[in-house]
């Protein structure tokens, strides 16, 4: 008897049913059927009833998926919605993230109460859904998500999921500070970007570029992911490098050498 899964993807926004476990789904999502495409994937579990509560028709998708599948030939994914998902789901529904990398490679990630509010004068941010600007701001993670979703910013929505990206010694030191071994494509924007932000006290985030157009380097991710709105936040804090090059080392791997951003 197939048991179907709901699961909330990010790339792109959609809520999919299917009877795959998440390790093949992420490897379904990033390199199809065949092993004829490449591409990461950034999805979460989802809890079926509070998404049924929500309104969205999951028993219709969940009875595809049974009827339309054998086990020579699982139902790899029925869409349930591509609208506005992230806004109509609640956060109470969200489980699991889990990480793709564009060989396929899955990593999950549970979620964490501990939610880190410093670690330095400036944070980069890259929106992940319903929206794609990547970001500088003076906020920590809360703040800024409180900042986009409150209502009281001219520019509002109803929920944010976003990644921290990391700036070493960019986020104390934006005009001197030298970047290292930062992978970023438009260096100097970036560093222009910071540098505006420190000027200006009253600025609180900077476009730094207005959508993500390639894959998300997952090794830049500093911290994590996050999920909220404007009174909760959910955190998925990555692993540390030395749990990553020892327990996941496979992920890790793989991670490292998808194509620079």
């Amino acid at each position: 008897m197939f048991q179907p899964r709901l699961y909330l993807s990010l790339i792109p926004e959609s809520l999919v049913a299917s009877t795959l476990e998440p390790a093949a789904y992420g490897s379904y999502l990033a390199v199809g059927l065949h092993g004829k495409m490449r591409g990461q994937a950034i999805f979460f579990d989802v809890d079926a009833k509070a998404a049924a509560e929500a309104g969205f028709d999951v028993e219709r998708a969940f009875k595809r998926c049974v009827e339309e599948s054998t086990e020579a030939d699982p139902k790899r994914s029925v869409y349930i919605s591509i609208y506005r998902v992230l806004e109509k789901l609640p956060l109470a529904a969200i489980g699991r993230l889990y990480l793709a990398t564009d060989d396929g490679r899955v990593l999950g990630v549970d979620s964490s109460p501990d939610i880190p509010e410093n670690g330095g004068r400036f944070h980069m941010y890259q929106q992940l859904a319903p929206v794609k600007p990547r970001v500088v701001s003076r906020l920590a993670a809360g703040p800024f998500c409180r900042l986009l979703t409150s209502g009281e910013h001219p520019i509002s929505l109803p929920k944010l999921a976003f990644a921290e990206m990391a700036l070493d010694e960019l986020a104390d030191d934006p005009e001197n500070a030298t970047p290292h071994n930062l992978p970023y494509r438009t260096m100097e924007h970036l560093r222009n970007c910071l540098t505006l932000l420190d000027r200006d006290k009253e600025k609180q985030t900077k476009v730094v570029r207005r959508h993500l157009d390639r894959e998300l380097l997952f090794r830049t991710v500093r911290n994590g992911f996050f999920v909220g709105d404007k009174d909760n936040l959910l955190y998925y804090p990555l692993p540390s490098v030395a749990e990553l090059e020892t327990t996941h080392r496979e992920w890790w791997r793989s991670a490292l050498i998808v194509s620079m951003d």
